[in-house]
């Protein structure tokens, strides 16, 4: 698989925390694409926008929160 990243833009963790660069897209293969985009190898069950990409890697977001108990 390969993940189009998007250095440009930010990936956030739900509290709001910088994590690293946007994948903005997930493609069996690669395809034409302007800069500063670019691709790389990513894990077959990476999502784009559920993912980010930091040094080299691609991660998962941490999941949110849970809802806190309603009394």
């Amino acid at each position: 698989m390969k993940a189009l990243i998007s250095p440009n833009e930010i990936a956030y963790s739900y509290e709001g925390t910088p994590l690293g660069e946007r994948i903005a897209q997930v493609s069996d293969s690669e395809f034409p694409i302007a800069p500063p985009l670019f691709w790389t190898d990513c894990p077959d069950d990476c999502v784009a926008d559920l993912w980010y990409y930091l040094n080299g890697q691609c991660l998962p977001k941490p999941l949110p929160p849970e809802p806190e108990p309603q009394e």
